[in-house]
């Protein structure tokens, strides 16, 4: 989160709070209350000084990077857990919170760290939590927003196509019809999906686009998990990863992010169809429009053949994806025996390269 946002909360913040004490989507707040399983733990995600606390249920944590708005909350509601740091650094085990509720706090988050700030809530909340999102509406990024009575705070606006790109992205599955615009304010409801949230972010050297999860990685949490699988062997050999199994590593070390065409877990990729290849390959080019990594990968070469070239074979693509050249290249899954790991390290030593050209 931006850290001058954060003091400027510890310094005018109850200020601006005196003002705006009334929980004004009161309905959206016990709404959500109730679809918490009992006596699970949610959080309060930017709690400030507490206005929606009261409403969400219990046992509650309240979470803030602002140790002057805890402590107003506290104040007001002594007996919930009350946890001080960012939102982009959750300091909470993976799957431990049944729901979580953020109104009007990712919105401090700049735009092309969202993606990864949505990746840390999915990796938090149990399968099947659910999530309430508000944020600023429109495409202002910056700390001089029009109208900001307590000034120099930093924002970042989303339309709503956009952010349904980025919460789907990250692995939740939206609620039809929940996504509402406002003018001022962009509002969803999801629920975290079994399956695998995007690393992707700012400067990425080179994006690894895959089918889908299987319930193995959904469950372990990165792509590419289960043992018999040789992707992260071959990466580490191809030198564009540095740790195994560790996406965001490698993100934010050698700036390969991870994404899939299919964001359903399945037992085998065959079982995805040709609507949810063409709908997430546009999702894909549109991240790919957005983010701007030098080279795209896809591994496996299903969903390229069955999106945009039925013949393609490995290698470098005549399409481009979103402006960028793209790589396809065999599935690493231990299934393809024809395909051996110093070829599989090849292909990607050779995507690696496509980046650097």
């Amino acid at each position: 989160m931006d850290r001058d946002t954060v003091e400027i909360y510890d310094d005018r913040g109850l200020t601006w709070a005196a003002t705006h004490a009334d929980p004004g989507h009161r309905v959206e707040a016990e709404s959500f209350a109730n679809r918490v399983a009992p006596d699970v733990l949610r959080v309060d995600v930017g709690c400030g000084a507490g206005r929606y606390l009261p409403l969400l249920g219990t046992p509650a944590i309240a979470f803030d990077a602002s140790a002057v708005m805890l402590n107003a909350c506290r104040a007001r509601v002594p007996d919930a857990l009350y946890v001080q740091a960012d939102v982009e650094a959750l300091p909470f085990a993976g799957r431990s919170i049944g729901g979580a509720w953020s109104w009007m706090t990712h919105l401090h988050v700049p735009r092309r760290r969202l993606p990864l700030a949505l990746w840390d809530l999915h990796r938090i909340l149990a399968v099947g939590a659910p999530l309430e999102l508000q944020v600023l509406e429109g495409h202002y990024e910056g700390d001089q927003l029009p109208g900001d009575t307590v000034g120099g705070r930093f924002f970042a606006g989303w339309t709503p196509d956009r952010l349904l790109d980025q919460v789907i992205g990250a692995g939740f599955e939206v609620e039809e019809g929940s996504v509402v615009g406002s003018g001022d304010e962009v509002r969803l409801r999801a629920v975290r999906g079994r399956t695998l949230a995007d690393t992707v972010g700012d400067g990425m050297r080179l994006l690894v686009c895959g089918v889908n999860a299987s319930f193995y990685s959904a469950d372990a949490g990165v792509g590419y998990a289960r043992p018999g699988n040789r992707f992260w062997p071959a990466a580490l050999r191809a030198g564009i990863a540095d740790r195994d199994r560790d996406p965001v590593d490698a993100l934010l070390r050698r700036g390969m992010g991870m994404t899939d065409f299919v964001k359903r877990a399945t037992r085998t990729a065959a079982e995805v169809t040709a609507d949810e290849y063409r709908m997430g390959f546009a999702r894909v080019e549109r991240l790919v429009e957005w983010l701007r990594p030098r080279a795209v990968c896809f591994v496996g070469l299903s969903g390229w053949r069955s999106v945009v070239d039925s013949k393609a074979v490995a290698g470098r693509q005549a399409r481009p994806i979103g402006g960028r050249p793209a790589y396809v290249m065999p599935s690493t899954s231990g299934l393809n025996a024809r395909t051996s790991m110093t070829e599989l390290a090849e292909h990607l030593r050779a995507a690696g390269a496509l980046a650097d050209t």
